[in-house]
């Protein structure tokens, strides 16, 4: 069974004409965009997005993205695309559900995977910044904290160079690993 994560965020997409192809369905490269379009309004929800990744130094690239299409959706349709936190310790995978918002009909699944490369070195990190750990567990405290009253948005302070694996968390393996030879 699929994990239904810790967080999740909906979003409502409303398919464009331009999204759709010859065969009057969302053309299926378009899913994707969608999906990155979850995945943001859940970081901004974690309260560390792009930009306070970037700020801390690492960027985050796509390893890996599956996706499963149960039915094409259509122009004018309303989606809503549920985004949910699935692991975060080390790579960030999330997994997605693509409903028609009417119906709540499943037309697509998806997962996708990423992992913190430190920019200045672009070396893959095997356990997750600590800033962006911590920007997670402040939200779950929060969640956890007020019961019915839906999800916490918290800032996540600027953590700068200071982002690494928490000692607790130590590994005997090497923290890092290069992607870019």
């Amino acid at each position: 069974m699929r994990s239904q994560g810790v967080l999740h965020c909906d979003t409502e997409i409303l398919v464009p004409f331009f999204d759709v192809d010859t065969m009057h369905v969302v053309w299926h490269g378009h899913y994707v965009k969608y999906l990155e379009v979850a995945r943001c309004a859940l970081l901004d929800k974690i309260g560390h997005n792009y930009t306070h990744m970037l700020d801390s130094g690492y960027a985050w690239p796509v390893i890996d993205m599956q996706l499963r299409y149960v039915r094409g959706a259509v122009f004018g349709q309303t989606l809503n695309v549920r985004a949910s936190l699935v692991e975060w310790e080390n790579r960030l995978k999330v997994n997605y559900l693509i409903t028609d918002l009417a119906t709540g009909e499943r037309l697509t699944r998806a997962v996708t995977v990423q992992v913190a490369v430190e920019i200045a070195s672009k070396e893959m990190q095997l356990v997750s910044p600590r800033c962006f750990t911590e920007a997670v567990a402040r939200v779950l405290a929060g969640t956890r904290s007020s019961v019915g009253a839906g999800l916490l948005a918290i800032a996540s302070p600027q953590c700068g160079r200071s982002c690494a694996a928490p000692a607790s968390r130590a590994s005997p393996l090497p923290q890092k690993t290069s992607v870019f030879s």
